[in-house]
């Protein structure tokens, strides 16, 4: 019923759980919705970890106005499917912590604790996926749903 159904598969080839957005046709107004209800969840969790506007505008690739129009009305928002992958990676990024910390302080805090494993670099995580590279979001990912498994 929505653009986008949520679905879990397992990745055989990396052996972990991905949760990936699947587009269904519907009609323009529905897909609005949807997307901006991933927004309005993202802009929350981005809340949490406390980033400022100029991270989030870099994380999600949008301008300071799309920003503040996005923020106070996430229902207008136009996003391209860059704009939609970037969500569902920190969507992915919040339910990995979420499995790794019951309490909010770990859970909301991780994301800008200085990381000295090898990929971080002394830097939080935080610091590099405001570097607004795609693949900053991805490789985050992925080092943080390994934690899951233990591979750090």
């Amino acid at each position: 019923m929505d653009i986008f159904a949520l679905m879990v598969y397992i990745d055989t080839n990396l052996a972990r759980y991905e949760v990936v957005m699947q587009a269904v046709q519907l009609d323009r107004q529905s897909q609005r919705q949807v997307a901006a209800t991933g927004l309005k969840a993202v802009f929350a969790i981005l809340d949490k970890w406390q980033c400022s506007p100029e991270q989030v505008q870099r994380i999600l690739q949008i301008s300071k106005a799309a920003y503040y129009k996005y923020r106070n009305d996430p229902y207008c928002a136009s996003l391209t499917q860059d704009q939609i992958e970037r969500i569902s990676y920190l969507l992915n990024i919040h339910s990995s912590l979420r499995l790794l910390f019951d309490n909010p302080q770990n859970l909301y805090g991780f994301m800008a604790l200085p990381n000295h494993n090898p990929y971080f670099n002394g830097n939080s995580p935080l610091d590099i996926i405001s570097s607004g590279q795609f693949a900053a979001l991805y490789e985050t990912f992925k080092h943080i749903d390994a934690l899951r498994g233990g591979m750090w």
